[in-house]
């Protein structure tokens, strides 16, 4: 069955809309496939969480798509958990796929870029790692991934530097640049892209600086980068 069968295909039952995200002055949205996390890119959020950001390669985890929350939304505090973090970042949307993809060509495959929260079960998350076992949970839970209006790369150029920084209840919890990513964004494609096939509507959120801790029930969050855009998301007293 081709592309175009299965556009047209018969489901048995209905799952609802393309998880997706608005475009800044635009009616139009992207449709977000699935979401790559970078983890430990910048060298001292990795020596926060105990480790040597010289001695690592890149990793990347997943989130779901239907995870997006849409940005100034207000959403409950995770179940399951006691512990969650807030990890802000910049995130990068593509619109071209590829696999193995030239560093020196990996900025034409990038459609636009938003704000991103990678909110994380720490608890849940540390448990998994005590037992050697996959810590999924931990990243990927339902309205984990709060993400503002996506840019146009038109309106951003390639941000390599810059302001990055939340605030919780109006105080500056993380705060760097842009420049400090040990991995930039090309390289970060070219890596993702040597494991697997990139697909048009994927997102990568590109690592979080140093800085992330817990939020409790009626916290608000305000994330920011420079010539990107600023995110806010209130947890429901």
């Amino acid at each position: 069955m081709g592309k175009d069968d299965l556009r047209n295909a018969k489901y048995v039952i209905d799952i609802g809309p393309v998880p997706s995200l608005p475009v800044e002055g635009s009616d139009a949205r992207f449709p977000v496939g699935r979401i790559y996390c970078v983890g430990r890119n910048y060298a001292d959020h990795a020596r926060e969480m105990g480790h040597d950001p010289d001695r690592e390669p890149p990793f990347f985890f997943m989130k779901a798509a239907n995870s997006i929350v849409q940005n100034n939304s207000t959403i409950a505090y995770p179940v399951g958990t006691k512990d969650v973090h807030h990890e802000i970042e910049m995130v990068v949307a593509i619109a071209k796929g590829g696999k193995n993809i030239p560093v020196d060509q990996a900025l034409d495959h990038v459609w636009g870029y938003g704000v991103g929260l990678d909110m994380t079960r720490r608890d849940v998350q540390g448990e998994a790692k005590k037992m050697g076992r996959p810590w999924e949970m931990g990243k990927s839970f339902d309205e984990s991934a709060p993400i503002t209006a996506l840019k146009p790369v038109s309106a951003t150029g390639h941000p390599a530097k810059g302001a990055i920084w939340l605030k919780v209840n109006g105080q500056v919890k993380q705060q760097g640049d842009l420049a400090m990513q040990i991995w930039t964004v090309p390289e970060q494609i070219n890596y993702l892209s040597s494991l697997i096939t990139l697909q048009p509507g994927d997102l990568i959120f590109s690592g979080t600086p140093a800085g992330v801790g817990p939020i409790k029930a009626g916290d608000k969050l305000e994330g920011h980068v420079d010539r990107v855009g600023d995110l806010v998301v209130t947890y429901r007293a």
